[in-house]
């Protein structure tokens, strides 16, 4: 059975947006939160010829706890069940990945993963504008279950 909420978190006023909405949600449907952190592989040539991976590995550590600490404190008020999660790799590919975690079966047919995603959406994308961001524009159209997007404009 499908339960609880992903919230992809970067620190940004619209994923703190986001991540309020989801708490919401989270106390009506009586879930849990899962709040996901991904963070960039560092793995180029340069990196790999100049730094060792435990090296790239305590950096992207660091990188998570600062990002997270935020969203640990606004949690531990909600006071609701959470768990902060760190990935690494493509954003849109590792909150994909994290909401179908536990299913072997097609996105359309799943009965496990999460309930759905809310996420914020920054606005980057060059093409698309104010309206998605790069990253939310992928997992609207690649995530096996519902995703609900707080816009940037929320967030101002």
């Amino acid at each position: 059975m499908k339960k609880d909420i992903l919230v992809p978190f970067d620190g940004s006023r619209n994923a703190t947006e986001a991540l309020q909405l989801a708490i919401t949600m989270a106390k009506l449907l009586q879930e849990k939160l899962i709040v996901l952190n991904v963070q960039p592989s560092f793995q180029t040539v340069h990196t790999k010829m100049f730094f060792k991976e435990n090296t790239i590995r305590e950096y992207q550590e660091q990188l998570f706890e600062e990002t997270a600490a935020p969203a640990r404190k606004i949690l531990d008020e909600a006071g609701i069940d959470y768990e902060l999660r760190l990935r690494i790799g493509d954003a849109k590919e590792q909150i994909c990945l994290e909401a179908m975690a536990g299913n072997t079966v097609l996105p359309g047919c799943a009965t496990t993963g999460m309930r759905m995603i809310v996420m914020g959406s920054r606005g980057m994308h060059p093409v698309l504008g104010g309206v998605l961001g790069s990253v939310s524009y992928g997992v609207v159209n690649a995530a096996g279950c519902p995703v609900t997007i707080v816009p940037y404009s929320c967030a101002e």
